[in-house]
């Protein structure tokens, strides 16, 4: 690369910096594909230089993406070109760096609107209340839509400190709803044999994973090939008939144990989102981690029989998965 051309670091762009352009044309037909394309350029965070040329500020991850792009057009019939520049006349590099600020303002604008939209519901009387539940999982969602906007906020733009200010004041008011049952759930929860049944698989396996790693590290646990099992002295039971922590309204068992232990903490919030996917098959939040975890796991499930190995195995891929997604700032997948 030319030493004299600089690049952009982080999330900005410098003057002189280099640009790519993707200067493209989609075959009429089929119509689904045109709009495919469109909003992979907004998922990328492109913005229209000219009709059908888009540009992004010159990064590895940018270059990637729009090869990505290119080769389906081309795919399809369409034609497209790649190419690396530097502004000489007709725009700026401030003018460009103000309309990637200006199409992410629309955007924090939006998560603002939302945030205030879940705040207006008002407090929620009970862990079962239904207005609970939806704002926890629009804030969730809001939370998720946030991240991905600042991702490609190249520049900085204005509205991101708004945004922000919005989601925490939703986030810390409902942390102050469940914090006193916070504290009194977590202590009922410990020093338990949790009970669970025999072939574990996904909710169980990341339950198990979740009680062990931040509710009750000391737990035992047991299966049972029973349908009706009566719990002995100090067992509770989880995922199963009538079990003490089981799915709760259309809440996952995962989900179940994270509201009761009033555990407010995003990576695991996002796990159990992934874990209620692939359990309840409703694409409630359409988390597009979903598919790959669950084919990690079933893997699992075919290579290891027995329960105990299942719970050990799979807490090593539930402690990565955490250690991705509790950082708001982790990288976008394809």
């Amino acid at each position: 690369m030319n030493d004299s051309v600089d690049t952009v670091k982080g999330d900005r762009s410098r003057p002189g910096g280099k640009w790519l352009l993707l200067i493209h044309q989609i075959p009429p037909k089929p119509d689904y594909f045109r709009v495919k394309v469109r909003r992979r350029l907004q998922r990328m965070g492109a913005v229209a230089l000219k009709n059908s040329v888009y540009v992004l500020p010159y990064r590895d991850e940018a270059l990637e993406d729009f090869r990505w792009l290119l080769r389906e057009i081309v795919a399809e019939g369409g034609e497209a070109t790649l190419c690396e520049a530097q502004m000489v006349e007709g725009i700026t590099q401030e003018e460009l760096g103000r309309m990637f600020s200006a199409e992410r303002d629309i955007e924090y604008a939006e998560i603002v609107v939302g945030a205030q939209h879940v705040a207006s519901r008002g407090d929620a009387p009970t862990e079962d209340s239904a207005g609970r539940s939806e704002s926890e999982v629009e804030l969730g969602r809001l939370r998720r839509r946030l991240e991905e906007i600042q991702t490609i906020d190249f520049f900085g733009a204005p509205g991101r400190r708004a945004a922000e200010r919005a989601i925490a004041t939703v986030e810390a008011r409902l942390s102050r709803q469940v914090a006193g049952k916070a504290a009194r759930g977590g202590e009922e929860m410990r020093g338990h044999t949790w009970v669970t049944r025999r072939d574990v698989f996904v909710d169980r396996i990341a339950s198990a994973w979740l009680i062990r790693r931040f509710i009750d590290p000391k737990a035992k646990f047991k299966f049972t090939g029973s349908k009706s099992y009566q719990p002995q002295a100090g067992e509770v039971r989880f995922d199963m008939f009538e079990a003490e922590y089981t799915h709760e309204g259309d809440r996952c068992t995962f989900e179940t144990l994270l509201e009761r232990a009033g555990i407010r903490d995003r990576g695991l919030r996002a796990i159990g989102e992934i874990v209620h996917d692939i359990d309840c098959k409703d694409t409630k939040f359409g988390r597009e981690e979903a598919p790959g975890v669950a084919a990690l796991l079933r893997g699992l499930v075919r290579a290891y029989s027995d329960d105990a190995t299942r719970l050990e195995r799979g807490g090593l891929t539930f402690d990565d998965l955490y250690a991705s997604l509790r950082s708001p700032a982790r990288s976008r997948g394809k």
